[in-house]
């Protein structure tokens, strides 16, 4: 055999080896999390895990077909047993690299996964989920892993400033690209020889607002003085880090935009403040959202300043609350409602989008919710038609979600302090939103009371303990959740009733009716004849239970949806309310009027039973 050709065999099969082992190890995707929800199994050999494999084998065909990198399936035809998926690959990836991640997830899914009829997997190059419902178009900040890179950074400050700055541009470039992919990768020098590397992507089936929310959702989950760190959900994520972790041949990084924002300082707490940089806006971004704060786009005020009806260059709606130069609110409060509510996301809370600080602008920027606030409604003779029972009731529970995520669910212990109708906003389905959290109080994980000297709410709502003692807890927010019930039933204002009934309360009435046998004298005749008499008789129960005296025979909002939810649950005997008068609350706390509060809380226009245990005689 001829040398030459000896030679030439053993090279092309040692290159042949070469490029088949370079293939593979460049394929085999990186794992990062898995979540797989505690929901109903489906069992083996059943129809859904028949349309689960070809579902999964769908997506893999999918990737295979030079998909862009995202591609949705659906399998099986009746809707108890249909599966639905998606997969998304990290916009810098190759098509290969992307073929080969899919590949590998719709095998591993399965085995970290079993049986499970809802599982999302991610690896560093792309990401797969299949369930039993609809996953399509659909945001989802549920389940938000964060995950910090091991270093501190240097300059952590100078840094997080920046690090802001730079995930506020990204964001942008990624919800509002014009491309199908929603993805954006933007770089920043932090020293004459460090550079910053950020990603943003969201799945390619949402709307642009919708990716814009849930990146605001995960850049406020980020690291904070780390050297990188990676935030995501199953619609969206973002990455940092100090070195490029992303294939900058296939993607051009955009320099950051320089950004004028004034400078934090002073006694404006700068540190605390740029926790929240990622959610800066630009003032002229407002002022054109809100037709230069135009009248025609006013939707209510109040002592701490306006709100005004805006829509972002996207089409998105927003409300946006300038506060006044002169408000009560300061930059204390300011940041406290930043810093809060940008680390909350429940359905039954306002949203924040984000905020903007410029020169003496203090600005505010929320999610725009139709149907004004739940007192617009509920002590208007014509509105108040339009709450039903059914909805009432919807609104009752959906308020007692809400509280329970501030009190226990949330990452943050949190005291609203100002529950009241004025602030729960309706959307526009009327499911309620709370709102206005400049007053809230944050505790400690294991810390259940505080006292304070300066008594902030609306009197009405006071719980007897803090109005007159400042004693702050979870059952100060029961004790105004409690009066909220009383006044959703009967359609009459805590406050107007003490007025016109010759010193008695809404509380007092409601007890005296349910102790006289005859509950039913509380409900609001504009409900009519259509409603649930164990509905109202428990509703009335919980609501007597909230305005309890002592503190400690109120329940907490766990057990209170759980009474909500559940018709078999005991519910212990309510005794007489908390009765106080109103010159003693006043001597207490002088800033306070009748419904008037500390916050001036807004209406805002962003467009403000089986009982097993009742005993009434």
């Amino acid at each position: 055999m001829n040398f030459g050709f000896i030679i030439f065999l053993a090279l092309f099969f040692f290159l042949n080896f070469l490029s088949n082992h370079c293939h593979t190890t460049e394929a085999a995707p990186t794992y990062i999390q898995n979540d797989c929800p505690d929901t109903t199994l489906f069992a083996r050999n059943s129809t859904y895990q028949s349309n689960l494999n070809t579902l999964l084998s769908s997506l893999s065909s999918a990737a295979t077909d030079d998909a862009d990198g995202f591609a949705n399936a659906t399998a099986g035809k009746d809707l108890r047993d249909r599966a639905y998926g998606l997969f998304l690959c990290r916009g810098d990836v190759s098509t290969a690299t992307c073929r080969e991640c899919v590949a590998a997830g719709t095998e591993d899914i399965l085995r970290r996964c079993p049986d499970r009829r809802s599982s999302v997997i991610w690896y560093d190059e792309c990401m797969l989920r299949y369930s039993d419902q609809s996953v399509y178009s659909v945001m989802e900040t549920v389940p938000l892993y964060t995950m910090p890179d091991a270093g501190d950074v240097a300059e952590p400050d100078r840094f997080v400033k920046l690090l802001g700055e730079a995930m506020n541009d990204v964001a942008g470039r990624a919800w509002g690209s014009e491309s199908g992919k929603k993805f954006a990768v933007v770089e920043a020098s932090f020293t004459s020889s460090q550079k910053l590397y950020t990603l943003a992507q969201c799945t390619s089936d949402l709307k642009g607002s919708d990716c814009n929310t849930c990146l605001r959702a995960v850049i406020a989950s980020l690291p904070q003085g780390k050297q990188g760190g990676r935030s995501f959900t199953p619609t969206c994520g973002v990455r940092f880090e100090l070195y490029p972790f992303y294939n900058a041949s296939a993607v051009a990084a955009a320099p950051l935009l320089p950004s004028t924002p004034a400078p934090v300082n002073g006694p404006k707490g700068s540190s605390e403040i740029t926790i929240a940089e990622s959610l800066q806006y630009h003032l002229a971004t407002i002022q054109a959202a809100a037709n230069n704060f135009s009248h025609r786009n006013k939707l209510g005020h109040g002592g701490f300043g306006e709100v005004f009806w805006g829509r972002l260059p996207n089409g998105q709606e927003i409300a946006v609350k300038r506060l006044s130069k002169s408000s009560a609110q300061g930059v204390r409060e300011f940041k406290n409602e930043v810093l809060l509510v940008a680390k909350l996301q429940h359905r039954n809370l306002v949203r924040l989008l984000g905020f903007c600080l410029e020169g003496e602008e203090k600005i505010l920027v929320y999610e725009f919710v139709p149907n004004k606030s739940l007192d617009y409604f509920l002590f208007d003779p014509d509105k108040r038609k339009q709450l039903d029972w059914s909805r009432r009731y919807k609104i009752i529970s959906g308020i007692a979600r809400g509280m329970l995520y501030l009190h226990e669910d949330s990452r943050l212990r949190i005291i609203h302090r100002d529950l009241k109708p004025s602030n729960i906003l309706l959307d526009s389905d009327m499911n309620p939103k709370i709102s206005d959290f400049g007053m809230a109080r944050i505790f400690g994980v294991d810390q259940t009371q505080a006292n304070t000297n300066k008594i902030v709410g609306t009197f009405g709502y006071l719980s007897p303990e803090y109005a007159m003692r400042g004693q702050i807890s979870e059952k100060s927010d029961v004790y105004s959740f409690g009066v909220l019930i009383l006044e959703i039933i009967s359609g009459k204002k805590n406050s107007c009733f003490f007025q016109s009934d010759g010193g008695e309360n809404l509380a007092s009435f409601a007890w005296k009716n349910w102790r006289a046998g005859t509950p039913l004298e509380l409900l609001d005749l504009f409900i009519g004849d259509i409603y649930s008499i164990d509905e109202v008789l428990r509703c009335l129960h919980i609501g007597l239970l909230g305005v309890q005296e002592d503190p400690a025979n109120r329940p907490t909002m766990a057990s209170v949806v759980l009474m909500l939810s559940s018709n078999s649950t005991k519910l212990p005997k309510p005794r007489q309310p908390a009765f106080f008068l109103q010159r003693s609350t006043e001597r207490q706390s002088k800033e306070l009027e009748p419904d008037e509060s500390t916050s001036r809380s807004m209406p805002w226009s962003i467009n403000e039973m089986s009982v097993t245990e009742m005993d009434p005689r």
